[in-house]
């Protein structure tokens, strides 16, 4: 026994570490076989369009799962807000990226465009092709529906927890109105909003500063939060090396097939102009799908010729009614002017290459902004000037949300709606023998399951969906 002894007291002891149970490297117990199924399931639920899928988000990841907190969820939103491009898939992928970092981004990223990719490109296809695409239609009708009652209830929500006094009910009331009936460029309603905090916080900084750092949290039990403070996202560190490691890598992916297309295309090559043209529209898309609509489409028909007048307003019936970012629009539009000039290729092989390549060039620099940009907003969190911008900015993003769900809810009850002008003032005029009695039904159906009845939104959609498709056949909607 005193041999043995002696021989364990000359080992070198060895250390021991002791983690939590079932926590993985990132200090947490969320799997990433857990979180991909859960984007792909925010991924298959993200109709409606930027408020919808925000909506569908914050449901998922904020109430149901507990994966992220109220505030650093409105923290991340604001930021991707102001940023260029969908606002919601970049959201999707920064909370990616805090749960597992940059592999955990890009899945949650990827997958939130990966469906509405899928369905674009196929209905794209079918026009293409057959110009009739009358049963998916009928079964986004009914989506729509219940995707405007998920958008109403996010709104309600939101609101509740964002609009805590009268500063941010007066932020949000001004936002809407220089939204919905001036139509005030959305970039010029966001920095207003942030000025406005930054001043607000020197003269009563209790009632301006809403979002605030986990410091201020009471319940704090949410994985990224916890992670966060016990000092194990080391992955969240923002460093100079890190800062261009990202720019080589992501700068690459993006330039590379541009480069390629110029020099072995050329310049006036359909490929090249498709690239150029959606690279150009990614790093001046604010304000989402909308802000660049117009333009798009004043460009695509009359100066490249890609699409006849009124075919953009079938891309965007697409984009609006299949999930996704309503940017993926440009996938149609590529497609189309691909597939009429194809060149030496089919045309169908064409439209799909050029497909996969003006969504390449839209969401690329996506990544890139969150990727770079990410562990610096992250690392400012407790700066309160800069908490009480972010307030600001999230109670006016209330008023936006709800200037996209009365616009949304408009367009889902009436199949004719038109714009008037009044001294300045615009106002949404539908053709009241338009309405669609159904949709509304549905809509209202919907909103009473959720909001009275607790019913899961995934059953909510399915049940729409079924409905809205019986009588979208039966009684085809004009």
């Amino acid at each position: 026994m005193a041999n043995i002894s002696n021989t364990n007291s000359n080992r070198k002891p060895k250390a021991v570490l002791i983690a939590p149970a079932n926590a993985n490297e990132f200090g947490h117990e969320i799997s990433f076989q857990q979180a991909f199924y859960v984007w792909l399931r925010v991924a298959m639920l993200s109709f409606g369009g930027p408020a919808g899928q925000i909506a569908v988000m914050h449901r998922i990841l904020v109430e149901e799962k507990r994966w992220v907190s109220e505030n650093r969820f409105l923290h991340a939103l604001n930021y991707c807000m102001v940023l260029p491009g969908p606002e919601a898939q970049q959201l999707a992928t920064y909370i990616g990226w805090l749960l597992h970092g940059t592999r955990g981004g890009l899945v949650a990223g990827g997958l939130f465009i990966l469906p509405g990719f899928i369905s674009i490109l196929i209905l794209s296809l079918l026009y293409a092709g057959f110009q009739d695409a009358t049963l998916v239609q009928a079964i986004f009708f009914g989506i729509k529906a219940a995707v405007l009652a998920v958008v109403i209830q996010a709104v309600i929500r939101i609101g509740s927890r964002a609009l805590k006094n009268a500063y941010m009910y007066m932020l949000a009331t001004a936002a809407f109105v220089a939204l919905f009936f001036f139509a005030v460029p959305f970039p010029l309603v966001i920095v207003t909003a942030a000025l406005i905090g930054l001043i607000g916080r020197y003269f009563d900084p209790q009632r301006f500063v809403i979002i605030k750092g986990h410091s201020a949290s009471q319940d704090n039990d949410q994985a990224i939060d916890k992670m966060i403070d016990a000092g194990d996202a080391h992955h969240t560190k923002a460093t100079f090396k890190r800062a261009i490691k990202v720019l080589s890598v992501w700068g690459t992916l993006w330039f590379t097939p541009l480069v390629a297309l110029l020099l072995f295309l050329g310049p006036d090559d359909v490929f090249t102009q498709i690239g150029l043209f959606f690279s150009k529209l990614a790093v001046v898309t604010f304000g989402g799908a909308y802000s660049v609509l117009a333009y798009m489409a004043q460009e695509a028909v009359e100066h490249y010729g890609w699409l006849a007048p009124g075919e953009m307003l079938s891309g965007l019936a697409m984009a609006e009614t299949t999930p996704g970012p309503l940017i993926q629009v440009v996938q149609f539009v590529g497609f189309m002017g691909a597939f009429r000039a194809p060149g030496s290729l089919d045309p169908f092989t064409a439209g799909l290459l050029a497909s996969v390549l003006a969504t390449w060039v839209t969401f690329v620099p996506c990544f890139l902004w969150i990727f770079l940009g990410a562990p610096y907003v992250e690392k400012l969190r407790e700066n309160r000037s800069v908490s009480a911008a972010l307030s600001a900015v999230t109670a006016a993003v209330v008023g936006v949300m709800l200037s996209l769900a009365i616009w949304f809810a408009v367009h889902v009850a009436f199949t004719e709606v038109t714009t008037e002008q009044f001294y300045g003032v615009q106002l949404m005029s539908p053709a009241w023998n338009t309405i669609q009695g159904a949709s509304v039904m549905l809509a209202i159906g919907a909103f009473v399951a959720m909001l009275r009845f607790k019913v899961g939104m995934l059953p909510v959609i399915c049940v729409s969906a079924l409905l809205g498709a019986i009588y979208y056949l039966l009684f085809p909607v004009s």
